[in-house]
């Protein structure tokens, strides 16, 4: 099995971020797609489950692959089977590099395996530049939402400006959100709003510090899940649709399966995505079997 730890694009990342400071130009493939911006497209395109390229201070999903692991030798497809998910990329736009006779950057290549990946299954969600005179550019792929309003990405945590250098993030540039999903049957193109985007995802992350703060920490342990008590055994239809797309929910005690149907119809009531419910729900039954 090829070793990609040895590859020069991984050495010279490691070498970048070990640097006591940093040019802005030296970023590179290393800007980080803002928060309330990522749970937007989660909202919309969701549940992002598996981060196709990042690493362990800038993952947006719990399952990710890293430079070592060369996301374009892996079948994201039977990873995202596992998951029950979707795939999220925002995509390095380095040149095209090979080790030991594989692609390991280069987004013509990305967008090929991204299709290869298409055909056996799964969705996978890219937030790219709308540079639609690429040669990279996706025209095969099933759904392109442009976004109104110029997109800034954030730093990377290990950033340390060189003297002169700036403390901000990028001052942005148009860009659209790529679907790739042969079960999609929605419109081919659209667009949707930053400010939609940002407001979506702020909500979520609203919900989840909301959750969050009813944690009670042992050791960075969840020790209980506070969602509160309900004698109701009674939910309406479509409370028990989303339950079932739970992953693990029906595998809980009775007593934890209720209070995820009452935090589901909870979140129903204040307006939330499908979506977006199913990926909490999901986090707080992860959580629930540990303290179970």
């Amino acid at each position: 099995m090829t070793d990609f730890t040895k590859t020069a694009y991984v050495q010279s990342l490691a070498a970048i971020k070990s640097a006591p400071v940093h040019k802005l130009k030296e970023i590179g493939d290393q800007w980080r797609s803002p928060d309330p911006l990522f749970w937007g497209i989660n909202a919309m395109f969701g549940p992002l489950v598996l981060d196709l390229f990042a690493d362990e201070s800038n993952a947006k999903c719990e399952a990710y692959y890293t430079a070592e692991d060369n996301a374009l030798v892996q079948d994201w497809s039977a990873r995202l089977a596992e998951l029950n998910g979707a795939a999220f990329a925002n995509p390095p736009y380095s040149r095209a590099s090979k080790h030991e006779g594989k692609y390991i950057t280069g987004m013509r290549h990305i967008m090929k395996h991204t299709a290869e990946m298409r055909e056996r299954g799964g969705r996978y969600v890219f937030l790219v530049k709308a540079a639609t005179g690429e040669i990279w550019w996706p025209e095969q792929a099933d759904h392109v939402s442009f976004i109104r309003g110029r997109v800034g990405f954030a730093l990377p945590d290990w950033y340390r400006p060189a003297p002169g250098e700036p403390l901000a993030t990028t001052a942005g540039f148009a860009a659209a959100i790529v679907v790739f999903d042969k079960t999609w049957r929605g419109p081919a193109m659209g667009y949707v709003s930053r400010e939609r985007l940002m407001a979506q995802g702020e909500a979520f992350l609203a919900q989840i510090r909301r959750e969050a703060a009813r944690i009670k920490p042992q050791q960075n342990i969840p020790k209980i899940i506070p969602v509160p008590e309900t004698d109701n055994r009674v939910w309406p239809a479509e409370v028990h649709f989303i339950f079932d797309q739970v992953p693990a929910a029906p595998d809980l005690p009775h007593d934890l399966q209720n209070k995820i149907r009452s935090h589901i119809n909870r979140m129903k009531l204040d307006g939330l995505p499908t979506a977006a419910i199913i990926n909490q729900a999901s986090t707080l039954t992860k959580l629930m079997g540990i303290t179970a």
